[in-house]
Parts: C-alpha cells; sequence; structure tokens
C-alpha cells in the first residue's frame, strides 16, 4: 500500500495493483490532460487533471464498496473491481478533455470507446491480466457498460450517483475557487442500499441527493457554461477541427500516436503547422490567439430553460447552426470562418448509466430484515422539480475586429426569432 496526499480527499491509499496501473506511461499521460480543459484562463486556479480526478474517483469507489461489503451485498473480489474500474473510467480521454470529444463526436467516437481500447491493447492489459484480472468482462465496467456485472456497479462508476460526479464536483469547485459544488458526498456513499440490481439511496438522505443536483447544476451555470470559458473552448475546438485533416488527431487507427496526445502537444502541434490552406491558417491563428488570452467576443446570447430536451431543438442540428451562420456572413459581410455558433446544452437531473434520464429514485423505506423500497418520480421533490429538465445556452461569437459590424447585424436577424 501508498499513500497519496490529496488536496479533495486527504489521504488515498492505494495496493499493488492499482499503483502499477497509476505508475504506467498510459496513465501518467492523464497528468498532461486538464481535467476542465481552458477554464484555468477564466478561473486561474483550474489547472488540476485527469490525473488527481481518477485517483479521487477511486477513493471514493473504496468508500462505496467498504460501506457494500459491511452490507454483504459485495465480496471482496466486486470490492477490487469498483476500485479499479473508477480508477481507470477516464484514461480514454483526449486532449483538452471533452472538448477533443466534441471533435470526436462529428467522427461517431466517445472517449468510452477510447477507454475500452486503451484497458484491452496497451500495457494496462497485461497489468491486469497479471493480477488475475479478465480483461475481456472487466472493461466495459470501466465505462459503466458491463453486462458481466449488477447494474449497481455500472450506476455506482458512471450514474448519477455515481463517484465520478462526486468527485468532479468537488475537485472543480476546489480548484476553481468557487463554492457551488460543495456536497456532502460521505453522507450520499453512506446512503447508498441496493434495490434489485439498481442503486437506491435511504430515505434519511434524500436532501444530499437533492444538493447534489444543485451543485451540479451550479457549477454548469457558473463554471463550465460561463460565457467565457465557452469561448476559449470553441476557439480549440475550432482550431483542432480545421487542423485534423492536416494533423490527423482523430486517427485513432493508431492507438499510440492518440497516446502521445496532451494539451500542450496539440497546441504545438497546431502552431507550428506547415500549410498554407486557409483551414490551417485560421487554425494557427485561433491557437496563438488561445496561447495570448485574446478571446472571442460574445455578440448574442440566449439562455433556454424548460422540461423539453429543446424548445429550440433546431440549434442543436449542425446543418441548421451552418445555414444561420451563412445567413449571418451574408448580411453582415463578414468571412463565415470567423462566425462561432455554441449551444451548450446539459440535462439539469443527468443520465443513468444505462444513458437514461435519471427521471425516478429508488428509495429505502426502511432497514428491516425486509427492506423495503418505493420508486419516487423525480418531480415529486420540490428542488427536483424546480430545475428538472434542460438547460441550453445558445451564444454567438466573433473575433475582436467584427464584433461591433457583428453585434448590429445578428439582433437584426433574432428580433425576428422566437426562441
Amino acid at each position: 500500500m501508498i499513500q497519496i496526499r490529496d488536496p479533495v480527499h486527504g489521504y488515498i491509499y492505494a495496493n499493488e495493483l492499482e499503483c502499477n496501473i497509476i505508475d504506467s506511461p498510459v496513465f501518467q499521460r492523464l497528468r498532461k490532460i486538464r481535467q476542465l480543459a481552458s477554464a484555468h484562463l477564466t478561473y486561474p486556479g483550474a489547472l488540476h487533471t485527469r490525473f488527481e480526478h481518477c485517483i479521487g474517483s477511486m477513493y471514493l469507489a473504496k468508500r462505496a464498496a467498504n460501506h457494500l461489503k459491511s452490507q454483504e451485498i459485495i465480496n471482496e473480489d466486486m470490492s477490487n473491481e469498483l476500485s479499479i474500474a473508477a480508477l481507470l473510467h477516464d484514461i480514454g480521454h483526449g486532449p483538452f478533455s471533452h472538448l477533443f470529444e466534441e471533435v470526436l463526436h462529428e467522427k461517431g467516437m466517445t472517449h468510452e470507446n477510447i477507454t475500452d481500447r486503451i484497458i484491452r491493447e496497451t500495457e494496462i492489459a497485461d497489468i491486469l491480466s497479471k493480477f488475475g484480472v479478465n480483461v475481456k468482462k472487466f472493461s466495459n465496467l470501466c465505462v459503466g457498460t458491463s453486462k458481466n456485472h449488477p447494474r449497481f456497479m455500472n450506476d455506482i462508476i458512471a450514474g448519477f450517483l455515481s463517484v465520478d460526479s462526486m468527485d468532479y464536483l468537488l475537485r472543480d469547485s476546489y480548484f476553481s475557487g468557487v463554492e457551488y459544488g460543495k456536497v456532502d458526498v460521505h453522507r450520499i456513499i453512506d446512503a447508498y442500499e441496493i434495490a434489485g440490481k439498481k442503486l437506491a439511496i435511504n430515505k434519511d438522505s434524500v436532501y444530499a441527493l437533492e444538493s447534489l443536483m444543485l451543485a451540479r447544476y451550479e457549477m454548469f451555470r457558473a463554471v463550465y457554461f460561463h460565457k467565457s470559458v465557452r469561448a476559449s473552448a470553441v476557439m480549440i475546438i475550432r482550431a483542432m477541427n480545421l487542423s485534423d485533416e492536416e494533423l490527423h488527431f482523430t486517427d485513432l487507427d493508431n492507438l499510440d500516436g492518440f497516446l502521445q496526445l496532451t494539451d500542450e502537444r496539440i497546441l504545438y502541434d497546431i502552431s507550428n503547422i506547415n500549410s498554407n490552406s486557409e483551414n490551417s491558417k485560421l487554425a494557427k491563428k485561433l491557437v496563438i490567439d488561445y496561447t495570448n488570452r485574446k478571446m472571442l467576443k460574445l455578440v448574442f446570447e440566449k439562455i433556454v430553460l424548460g422540461k423539453d430536451k429543446f424548445s429550440t431543438k433546431i440549434f442543436a442540428q449542425r446543418k441548421f447552426r451552418e445555414n444561420l451562420a451563412e445567413e449571418i456572413a451574408e448580411k453582415s459581410k463578414i468571412p463565415k470562418s470567423h462566425i462561432f455558433i455554441d449551444v451548450s446544452t446539459a440535462t439539469s437531473v443527468p443520465t443513468t448509466s444505462t444513458k437514461e434520464s435519471f427521471n425516478e429514485i429508488t428509495v429505502l423505506l426502511n432497514k428491516t430484515r425486509k427492506k423495503e423500497f418505493e420508486i419516487t418520480k423525480a418531480t415529486e421533490l420540490p428542488l427536483m422539480n424546480a430545475i428538472l429538465g434542460y438547460m441550453n445556452i445558445i451564444r454567438i461569437y466573433t473575433t475582436a475586429a467584427y464584433k461591433k459590424k457583428l453585434d448590429t447585424t445578428v439582433k437584426g436577424i433574432f428580433e425576428k426569432e422566437v426562441l
């Protein structure tokens, strides 16, 4: 066992298998991938990485496993699998974390797909096999989609009450310096119950569940979807998209090449791109401006809160956004390449490990020998009902030189739109 001193959780203990994984080059790569991508340009302290988040998630998984072992719900092997799965759950993240995933989305890929491949095809597979882990049966648990494990184990790794979401809320709040993400996660974990094969919660701790949901909602509003955070994010996303054909960032046939990608490597490669194409030139300019913190300028913003997935669903369609950008470019006489339309969408109540909407909660009513559970609709909880649904923020950015001109054009267009 070794001790790891963590600023969020205190001392974290790792066994020999976990140490072998942590010390592997594949896992050490996560030190070079920031948890909040470009948010440090707005919140200077937000320099933490996927590395410490994964270790923090492992710590919470261990606590959850000890709780379930005390109730004789899981055995030692299942306990070990939970902690390892939490440790590995983000090992497939690319540079700039979820920003790279927005680029991958265009290729029909996710970081979960890459996580599964890394666990199966790299030295991680050798380490796991050496300690007797069946890699083929285990890898899907790391992304919360395993058919070989009970549903509640997937929920602990990737559901609404997951150790992943609890650690990132605490960690992102701590390093960004905001107060919103502070949640009594130990109270929630100690309230874990199992109903059938699903993760449930003790009735006495429903208030802690509500605080988790509210913290997540506030973190999206204040940090993840902050207008300046998204401005820098849009720059990096566009730069990666524009330069991908030249630099092949999303060529995932070459897994070794992907594992060399880090935040700084992406910035270096794009800023030193050797091409005279218009796409490459713009990508290079965006990265240089990003490095010098010359952010895009916001010219339009609309926040939509609703029960429907998108009361302005059309904005979620890429084709529509392309057509809108063309219309704005034509009316403003501004190059389309300098018009950036960003749509940030998040469920107020996130999805479960099965990717279904978290719209009901299984609650333990009593702790007698014959445990009694009930299904409670999320809308029956006052706080959940108040913010249940989707939060959508539609923004249009441009470069500083075109801000004034575009501002007038966009206002003219959207005065006619009903959002």
